[in-house]
């Protein structure tokens, strides 16, 4: 199938941008690197009136690096974070994350801001950044603010993003030097989508643990690090863990994810 006709716009500026789209409401779809739009677009699954190709906007590109982490331009691309191109405050997990999505391909035209915009619960940079803390950089028509990333996903390919609103940015907080984090995905072969996703960061007194790959948006738990690393949970306290975050399924769905959060909790407790 080929996508229906469209108008496509290049702006150079993000005012530029968010001029085009202000009162679409969802007729006007904006673009990066287009490895998740281009496919939507060929089986009709949206069929904009207007395109808005935002790779020619400098500012979406940028790197501020902050006392407390680093904010990377929404349009920086999955591959750029993989080679160390872009400063890592991390520790590695950054880099490790960006390395197993999909295909170099994609990784190469991909986007960070794209991914996150696009909420598919199997995206790797939803779990990671959830457990890292981070927070988005959001340009509207009121200007510019930052909100957590945590709250901002409502569901699966839901986000609190208006139509006249667009992701410029995600602001990623430093860790310590003792951090420790693991991040492990379940897949049928590389490059699938993610059936299941645990990634842990353990920094000082707090430990983030996040359930990825669900039905909905990613089960965030926050525990104290002692706890953890005193007496690592079993299968089923990570179940009734997972459950008491909200997450729900069969027995098998609740064993997958239950079998990565674990592997993520060693794999954090090992380093």
């Amino acid at each position: 199938m080929k996508p229906v006709d469209f108008e496509l716009a290049r702006p150079a500026t993000i005012a530029e941008a968010l001029a085009l789209i202000a009162g679409s409401d969802g007729s006007a779809k904006l673009m990066a690197g287009g490895q998740t739009l281009g496919p939507m677009l060929n089986l009709r699954f949206v069929q904009p009136e207007l395109i808005v190709d935002l790779s020619r906007i400098a500012e979406l590109a940028r790197v501020e690096e902050r006392s407390d982490g680093i904010l990377l331009g929404a349009c920086t691309p999955h591959a750029a974070i993989e080679d160390g191109r872009v400063r890592d405050v991390t520790g590695g997990m950054m880099p490790r994350v960006a390395s197993r999505i999909a295909y170099r391909a994609v990784r190469t035209r991909g986007t960070i801001g794209g991914s996150i915009a696009h909420a598919d619960p199997a995206a790797d940079w939803l779990s990671c950044l959830s457990a890292l803390g981070a927070r988005i950089s959001i340009s509207g028509p009121g200007g510019r603010r930052e909100t957590p990333l945590v709250g901002f996903v409502k569901g699966a390919l839901e986000t609190g993003l208006g139509s006249d609103q667009m992701i410029d940015g995600v602001m990623i907080p430093r860790l310590g030097p003792k951090a420790r984090w693991g991040y492990h995905k379940i897949c049928r072969k590389t490059g699938e989508f993610a059936e299941a996703i645990g990634a842990v960061v353990i920094d000082g007194d707090a430990c983030s643990i996040v359930a990825g790959a669900t039905s909905g948006r990613p089960a965030v738990i926050e525990v104290p690090a002692a706890e953890v690393l005193a007496r690592p949970p079993g299968r089923q306290d990570v179940i009734a863990m997972l459950r008491a975050a909200g997450l729900e399924g069969d027995e098998y769905e609740m064993s997958i994810h239950a079998a990565a959060v674990r592997r993520a909790i060693g794999e954090a407790i090992a380093a």
